[in-house]
């Protein structure tokens, strides 16, 4: 049996561009070309670069391969090719025992807030997080088990809290290794666990990692809003303290993530003015059950948007007001600097998109390998780099291993 023919790029763009929904200005806009330029390229008058197809396959949210024809299976180059974390995929997924000889919730607590601690903290988290995770999603889930027929109330809660915690973390890992299937599962874990502790700030934390699951499937972002939005009003009968306010401001920011990715930045912006910033001028800058949300979050979702929306300009005019020295999150000063270099990127200021990404690359290194967005910004680097800078941009290439 012959291959069937596949349509040409042109067309294949068409194709995406119609599904998204948007028209070719828009998508023209935010790629940084011409709605005429476009218009050829998808009536196949014109063939685009390759920075031009890297765009245009972030846009509509398809791999290069796709818009090129390409039926292979194998992950395109510029897809992450790092290891996706078998122990403790492996961890989660095998049968679980009540432990002979369970640790206390206190020893259980302390290692849970280490493990945080790396996740938040260490250049090299992924290889740290690994290392860590296996054995404890072993014990807290044996002490769990052990918990669900003991006669100790205070004890059996507290351990409901550890793995409410341990599941949150879990949640961003799982995510952050592209395994949504597990992430979603966690979070539904951590949600039953913060339930059963009857802790409300727990609960809410609980569907504010939910929330961010929801975030990561194309269409899903009035769910993930609508699941923040609910969290934050039971919170705000449930408890009042500079704690829950924190975490209905993190609530907050991901309905305006929700609003953004959703192509709605005039809701986002009015979301973060009426809702996120009087909610962290009560919370001041915290990390409430680390979900790092203050005034700097506030400013750095305000930039988040415009980037999204494609107005450089105003995101780097943005940037320029927000200092995130002291900023208790590793990945949040990671995003900050993605997104400052995306902007400089639509702006096609490639000195200071290199500058940038060497900067992410001595920050988190990890992170920048499993960055879609890193790599999409050093392949478009590659394609209209100037020789002056080509050894450096190539340098970063290969240690991502897109070369």
């Amino acid at each position: 049996m012959t291959d069937l023919p596949t349509l040409p790029t042109g067309a294949l763009i068409r194709s995406a561009r119609r599904r998204d929904g948007r028209p070719q200005s828009a998508i023209a806009g935010l790629c940084g070309i011409s709605t005429d330029y476009l218009s050829q390229i998808e009536r196949g008058l014109r063939q685009p670069s390759g920075e031009v197809l890297v765009k245009l396959a972030a846009e509509l949210q398809v791999k290069v391969a796709t818009l090129l024809g390409d039926t292979d299976p194998k992950p395109a180059k510029s897809e992450p090719t790092v290891p996706a974390g078998s122990a403790v995929v492996q961890a989660l997924l095998q049968r679980h025992v009540p432990a002979l000889d369970p640790l206390p919730a206190m020893e259980l607590r302390t290692r849970v807030e280490q493990a945080w601690k790396v996740w938040q903290t260490s250049p090299r988290r992924f290889t740290e997080a690994e290392a860590l995770l296996p054995e404890l999603v072993r014990e807290v889930e044996g002490a769990l088990r052990v918990q669900r027929t003991g006669t100790d109330a205070a004890e059996r809660r507290d351990v409901l809290r550890v793995s409410a915690d341990l599941y949150g973390l879990l949640r961003s890992y799982y995510r952050r290794i592209g395994r949504l299937d597990l992430s979603l599962m966690v979070a539904d874990r951590a949600l039953r666990a913060a339930e059963d502790a009857d802790d409300p700030l727990r609960i809410a934390a609980a569907r504010w990692n939910l929330g961010h699951v929801l975030l990561s499937q194309p269409g899903s972002e009035q769910d993930a809003a609508d699941v923040a939005m609910d969290a934050s009003r039971d919170l705000a009968t449930a408890v009042d303290s500079p704690e829950a306010a924190a975490v209905r401001g993190a609530l907050e920011l991901v309905a305006v993530v929700a609003d953004a990715h959703a192509r709605r930045p005039w809701a986002a912006r009015d979301r973060l003015a009426t809702g996120a910033v009087p909610l962290a001028r009560q919370s001041g800058e915290s990390n409430t059950l680390w979900t790092v949300f203050g005034p700097t979050n506030v400013e750095l979702h305000a930039l988040s948007v415009e980037m999204t929306a494609g107005d450089a300009v105003e995101g780097l005019r943005l940037a320029d007001r927000i200092d995130v020295s002291a900023l208790p999150s590793r990945e949040r000063k990671f995003t900050f600097g993605l997104e400052v270099a995306r902007c400089y990127d639509l702006r096609r200021d490639d000195a200071a998109v290199l500058v940038h990404l060497l900067e992410l690359e001595q920050l988190a290194p990890e992170d920048l390998e499993r960055s879609p967005l890193g790599r999409q910004l050093v392949l478009g680097l590659l394609g209209r780099v100037r020789p002056t800078y080509r050894r450096q941009a190539t340098g970063i290439a290969e240690r991502l291993h897109l070369l």
